[in-house]
């Protein structure tokens, strides 16, 4: 336990609820426990019945823990995009110490700083991204902790929701008998792992088609600039396929995943299978070059209102391109459409971790990666509270983050129970 870091993620979606265990060891990402289980009370990132939430998460956490063997108390939240604002804000404050070093005090109290911005009544702060730091009039400083100065600044990327759906959400996990560690926008976590350095540089945007929405997220100059929601995703492929081959709708999603081709140029007319008829005791017989065109025109509406949405946003330029991820990305021929409609380079991302190899698990996986390296930034990579329990174990204590002032976890930063807390406080104001 000493020398592996345990996390758990939680990547609530629209159309399925997502939980994977973590271990990490010498900065190598293990996946031990993996739960997945279909989503009954959200609807395009909003809770519509806190009831079917709870039971969902409780069927994901309940197949995670029979996975590896453990208790899981503590959840990495991932809080979808939907209604959420970018804000550029800025902070200033005076460095404190008597010999001018910059520390993880002055950091805290620089981006605390760039909070106090005018927030409307039903909104809530979420995260802030440090863009880059400025001492003394340096610019471009990625950490100036241990650097000598009087001034330091911060341009920072501050990320806000609608307190209504993130209220929600905290109170499914609540009461689905977990702990909050940390609470992170999906994009931001998923966005920063299924990018390269180059991508998130130049200018690239990251898609991930859920089963409910598609979410819209611009990288730039190594940072997250944009993000919205598209309400088209999956599903409505499976509503299609289901209305014009008049077949249950479990039976066109297994159509759409066995026999799907998003491609219509480069689908199989030879290959024929029979759909069971609503109604009548019969069953009628098409190709994968026919449910290809009906799959291929929904995506390319989705893709016509990317291409829309990137323009409202004042996206005109991509040099990275574009990076597909979520749950229909496995679908076959979807690259190649999206190369024809949207005329740019194109390619699937897919976590490369035993277990978790399909795009549905980008999110989780990211979320993962995402606190981590938070930790290693702040020093507390070493000291994260026990986030699961083996079991018929005894409760193994939190431990503390408490140290001297000259410690370098001095450095540490507001706890997730702190900012569950506070969020609470706010929204019953």
């Amino acid at each position: 336990m000493n020398s592996s870091e345990l996390y758990v993620s939680l990547d609530i979606g629209s159309s399925s609820i997502k939980v994977i265990i973590g271990e990490i060891n010498e900065q190598i990402v293990h996946i031990i426990g993996v739960g997945n289980a279909k989503s009954t009370g959200i609807r395009k990132g909003a809770i519509v019945d806190i009831d079917a939430t709870v039971q969902s998460i409780k069927k994901a956490v309940a197949e995670a823990e029979r996975m590896a063997g453990m208790e899981i108390q503590e959840v990495v939240l991932g809080i979808p995009a939907s209604q959420a604002s970018i804000h550029q804000v800025k902070g200033v404050v005076a460095v404190q110490s008597d010999d001018k070093e910059v520390t993880g005090k002055d950091l805290e109290r620089v981006l605390d700083s760039a909070k106090v911005m005018s927030i409307p009544p039903e909104r809530e702060y979420l995260n802030i991204i440090p863009v880059q730091y400025i001492l003394d009039g340096v610019e471009e400083i990625h950490d100036p902790r241990g650097m000598i100065g009087t001034r330091l600044e911060v341009d920072a990327n501050m990320i806000t929701t609608s307190k209504t759906i993130l209220h929600n959400l905290l109170r499914c996990v609540e009461r689905a008998g977990l702990h909050i560690r940390e609470i992170y926008l999906q994009p931001l976590a998923a966005g920063h792992f299924a990018l390269t350095e180059d991508e998130k540089n130049h200018g690239t945007t990251f898609i991930d088609i859920g089963g409910g929405a598609t979410t819209i997220s611009v990288f730039r100059n190594g940072h997250l600039t944009h993000s919205a929601v598209v309400p088209v995703g999956g599903d409505h492929m499976t509503k299609d396929l289901s209305i014009v081959l008049k077949t249950p709708t479990e039976h066109a999603e297994q159509i759409k995943r066995q026999y799907g081709h998003a491609f219509y140029d480069d689908a199989s007319e030879d290959e024929l299978f029979e759909v069971p008829v609503i109604g009548a005791d019969m069953k009628e017989q098409y190709s994968q070059k026919y449910i290809s065109e009906i799959i291929g025109v929904r995506l390319e509406e989705l893709f016509e209102m990317v291409m829309e949405e990137l323009f409202r946003l004042g996206v005109r330029d991509l040099p990275g391109g574009i990076v597909l991820s979520g749950g229909v990305a496995k679908l076959e021929g979807l690259a190649q459409l999206a190369r024809h409609v949207l005329q740019t380079r194109v390619r699937i991302y897919t976590p490369d971790y035993i277990g978790v190899r399909e795009p549905q698990f980008s999110t989780a996986v990211g979320l993962i990666q995402y606190i981590y390296k938070e930790d290693l930034y702040y020093g507390l990579a070493n000291s994260t509270p026990s986030v699961i329990l083996a079991r018929d174990e005894a409760p193994l204590k939190q431990k503390s983050k408490t140290t001297t002032a000259s410690d370098s976890s001095d450095e540490s930063k507001e706890s997730g129970l702190s900012k569950l807390k506070r969020i609470f406080d706010r929204f019953l104001e």
